[in-house]
């Protein structure tokens, strides 16, 4: 599965992109987030994403959790957001 790294320098356009293309592709996809400002623009990039697979009948479903991740031989805290693609029900 994709791991894409969010950073609160990220654009969330951009973001969202990556995201809609990878659930289309693959149905699923992992996003990690290390501070507050890289949460917040995960965050806006899931509800960006959204609006971009509704023309393909599809929404997003996302499970986030705290993981400890080592980084440069030092362990931070970051946020994983398990995202996958569910199908628009049919109206």
């Amino acid at each position: 599965m994709e791991v894409l790294r969010v950073s609160g320098t990220s654009r969330p356009n951009a973001i969202a992109g990556a995201v809609a293309a990878l659930l289309r592709s693959q149905g699923q996809v992992d996003i990690q987030a290390i501070g507050p400002t890289a949460v917040n623009q995960t965050v806006k990039a899931l509800a960006i994403a959204r609006g971009y697979l509704h023309g393909d009948a599809l929404d997003l479903y996302t499970q986030p959790e705290f993981v400890k991740l080592d980084v440069q031989q030092e362990e931070r805290t970051a946020v994983r957001f398990h995202v996958r693609a569910v199908p628009l029900p049919q109206v």
